[in-house]
């Protein structure tokens, strides 16, 4: 099959052949429909958090049931389902407390990956997916089944970017109806999470980006202010759009040190500053613990949304099927995999929502 291979950190991929092994057990074949060029697939390939050479990267895919594994019940070939990074063993004590984002059973992306070349090198696994591909063999915990009507482009933003920011405002927030929230970043995971404070009833939804194309994005998506992250004194701008308060949860949806070190700043006392957004290995922020002692604030990590994909994945589709979700809109271009360089480029410019591969046949 073909897929895009990550030969050295920072280079273009390459389109080459893969072999990919049959389904183990507990595994599944799915044949790739669409998947979307998501920055964690960017920060990979350009080395900002390791990892092995060569590789496949792609996390956030659609695509049709081809085979199953012996042990694995539920599925139909021919089926439509979405494939994540989220790999869960369903036994482990995180597994066991409804937390399979952080399975504690490791998977290893070279010694048990799928994918080698036709001389035999091994292939790391990316993101435990390897989706910028014609075929994947992935976990079943990692695939998901969704309704036929639901259009394999739409479906694919489901797996990671939809997820990631929804999850943070209903499941690791727990935001309640009439709360105030600040979302700083207004990019694909930015625009979720602010549709899903508008879904979940939020008073007063604050975007805060740098670009005014992204913060007109924000206020279609249900963003009620948008405002410059260069506004001169920030907190009082956030402060006169929420009625004098500063915000009840904070979240920040972009891998910048900049927007960490701003977001405690804005949240009101007993608020929270949910982490969304992922900056590369290493870099770290400052507080001051005492403001944050005195002022009751939290700090909230939230690993994909803290998502429980059997759960929340048919709620998802249901609000879009409602018209409640925008999952289309996200979409800003379509590529082929021999231009999936074109397509990185184009998102690492900033200038799209998401990008999105898609696949014959």
């Amino acid at each position: 099959m073909k897929a895009a291979i990550c030969r050295a950190f920072g280079a273009p991929l390459e389109i080459a052949e893969v072999a990919l092994r049959a389904p183990g057990p507990d595994e599944l074949r799915v044949r790739v429909e669409a998947c979307a060029v998501c920055h964690s697939d960017i920060l990979y390939a350009e080395g900002a958090w390791g990892g092995h050479l060569p590789a496949v990267y792609g996390h956030e895919a659609a695509g049709r049931v081809v085979e199953a594994g012996a042990g694995v019940k539920g599925f139909e070939q021919g089926e439509r389902v979405i494939v994540t990074l989220l790999r869960a063993c369903g036994h482990c004590r995180a597994c066991l407390n409804a937390r399979p984002f952080q399975c504690e059973t490791k998977y290893d992306r070279v010694g048990q990956s799928p994918l080698s070349l036709p001389d035999g090198t091994v292939v790391e696994h990316g993101l435990s997916t390897g989706a910028f591909a014609e075929e994947v063999v992935v976990h079943a915990s990692q695939v998901v089944p969704v309704p036929e009507g639901l259009g394999a482009e739409a479906a694919a933003l489901l797996a990671c970017g939809v997820i990631t920011g929804t999850g943070a405002v209903f499941n690791s927030a727990g935001l309640k109806p009439g709360e105030s929230a600040v979302v700083i970043g207004a990019g694909g995971v930015g625009l979720n999470t602010i549709q899903a404070c508008r879904i979940a009833g939020a008073s007063r939804i604050i975007a805060i980006d740098l670009s005014d194309e992204k913060l007109a994005d924000a206020l279609a998506f249900g963003a009620t202010d948008a405002l410059r992250a260069d506004t001169p004194k920030l907190r009082r701008a956030v402060m006169a759009r929420n009625d004098g308060r500063l915000a009840d949860h904070v979240f920040v949806a972009v891998g910048a040190i900049a927007a960490y070190q701003d977001a405690p700043k804005l949240a009101a006392p007993c608020g929270s500053v949910v982490m969304v957004g992922m900056p590369p290995t290493g870099a770290t922020m400052s507080f001051e613990p005492a403001i944050m002692a005195a002022t009751s604030q939290r700090f909230i990590g939230s690993q994909m949304g803290s998502t429980v994909l059997a759960r929340d994945i048919p709620v998802l589709a249901a609000w879009h099927a409602q018209g409640r979700l925008k999952l289309d809109e996200l979409v800003s271009n379509r590529y082929p995999l021999e231009r999936i360089n074109e397509a990185i480029a184009e998102a690492k410019s900033g200038r799209v929502r998401r990008n999105v591969i898609v696949f014959d046949g």
